[in-house]
């Protein structure tokens, strides 16, 4: 009996499983009442149950009861706050933002990619592929002092016009000797929507849609 309680007590506090777990709670709470009462009736008049051992099992009752309450409360937190996250976004849309992401978006013709300093690594290889991993756009940018922005024109190598979308971008950092050297970047783009999706919070920018972890900064508006 107390393994049964213990198990989904252990099963309700996993914060992957919520739902899952609370629903499994609540069946071994009813399990645990009905034998509990079955029990009762059933216990010989000469050889009742003992009071201590009565006593632990409403302990137990009455812990599983609390544990499930408590996590209905807490879920509807969890939903509350999103929703907070969700209307706190609003004043995001139409501004510039950078993000992390492996993917770069290309709006009204125009995409960013963000680059840092100078460091280990002097220039940057930027190549802009599609869905199948084709090269597009590939080309060498050098890293000043300050962090810097590579602007694709949406153009490939021969020169045609690509439609707006997400694609994808990998940067690859050259030491002074041609070395590769590690170069960490992010991307840039217009924020044009927010949405919550199950318990993920995105936001849009574009065809690119992010996780609001991955928001660095808010650009400066030109």
């Amino acid at each position: 009996m107390s393994g049964s309680i213990a198990a989904a007590t252990a099963s309700a506090a996993s914060a992957a499983s919520a739902a899952s777990g609370n629903t499994r709670l609540a069946g071994d709470f009813n399990t645990f009442l009905t034998l509990l009462t079955t029990q009762l009736q059933n216990q010989s008049p000469t050889d009742p149950l003992d009071t201590n051992q009565l006593t632990n099992q409403l302990v137990q009752f009455a812990s599983v009861e609390q544990q499930i309450a408590m996590n209905q409360n807490l879920g509807r937190l969890i939903s509350l706050q999103q929703s907070a996250q969700l209307t706190a976004a609003a004043p995001l849309i139409g501004r510039r933002a950078e993000v992390e992401s492996d993917r770069v978006t290309l709006q009204d013709g125009r995409a960013e990619v963000r680059l840092p300093a100078a460091g280990a690594a002097r220039t940057a290889e930027i190549a802009v592929l599609d869905s199948a991993g084709r090269v597009l756009r590939q080309q060498v940018a050098s890293l000043g002092a300050a962090p810097s922005g590579w602007t694709w024109d949406g153009r490939d190598a021969t020169g045609r016009s690509l439609p707006d979308g997400a694609y994808r971008v990998q940067v690859t950092g050259r030491g002074v000797n041609g070395e590769a050297a590690a170069l960490p970047f992010s991307v840039a783009g217009t924020v044009t929507g927010a949405e919550r999706q199950g318990d993920t919070l995105l936001l849009s920018l574009g065809a690119l849609g992010v996780g609001f972890d991955r928001l660095r900064r808010l650009l400066p508006e030109s």
